[in-house]
């Protein structure tokens, strides 16, 4: 039997914790994970995490994700148009694209390929295969909001990194798991990173 894949795009928007998290997590239910990293992820990831990562050093990434030895994990350069993830012919059961940036949006929305994660996505729907854009920006301004609608249109859904509190989050990892749970949601992925509704009394 085909073991399930899925794509996980980062781009250097705010909240690179997110896509760490997300692939954690589809790597510890056994899927194999094509993750797709724009130029820029580099820096987030020594602004945000605190890691001093080489640029470009895509075979640490499984140490620095902390991610078990036996994971699945396929991380090709950047342009690598060689790529599975790079033809429709290749299946996969859908991908995420988290954080988005606004750049990354215009060019999804565009139809651009300029890069991996940017054909990948393309890729993904003129085959009508899920696409999940998770956009981390505050305020939206009306090109973002068009760009957004413009790829809901084309069949993309858009999942906005608003965590909830109705389940009563006490640590930040509990917020964090809030955003990929709600992203897992969207492409039909099973998990139980946050409680649901009415799935605990309300004191």
């Amino acid at each position: 039997m085909r073991k399930k894949e899925y794509v996980v795009g980062m781009s250097g928007a705010s909240g690179a914790v997110y896509a760490i998290r997300l692939v954690q997590e589809l790597c510890r239910q056994g899927h194999r994970v094509h993750l797709l990293i724009t130029e820029s992820v580099w820096q987030v990831f020594r602004l945000e995490m605190g890691w001093d990562i080489t640029p470009g050093d895509r075979a640490a990434i499984p140490r620095w994700f902390n991610l078990p030895e036996d994971a699945d994990l396929l991380i090709p350069e950047g342009r690598d148009y060689g790529s599975p993830v790079a033809s429709g012919s290749h299946i996969t059961e859908g991908m995420i694209v988290i954080p988005c940036s606004m750049g990354t949006l215009s060019a999804i929305a565009g139809g651009a390929s300029d890069n991996l994660l940017e054909r990948a996505a393309d890729t993904h729907l003129k085959e009508g295969r899920p696409l999940i854009l998770v956009p981390r920006e505050t305020p939206f301004n009306k090109i973002h909001l068009k760009n957004m609608l413009a790829c809901a249109d084309a069949g993309a859904k858009i999942v906005p990194a608003m965590p909830g509190f109705y389940h009563r989050p006490e640590t930040m990892d509990d917020l964090i798991d809030f955003v990929v749970g709600k992203a897992l949601d969207a492409l039909r992925v099973e998990h139980a990173l946050f409680k649901r509704w009415g799935d605990r009394e309300q004191e």
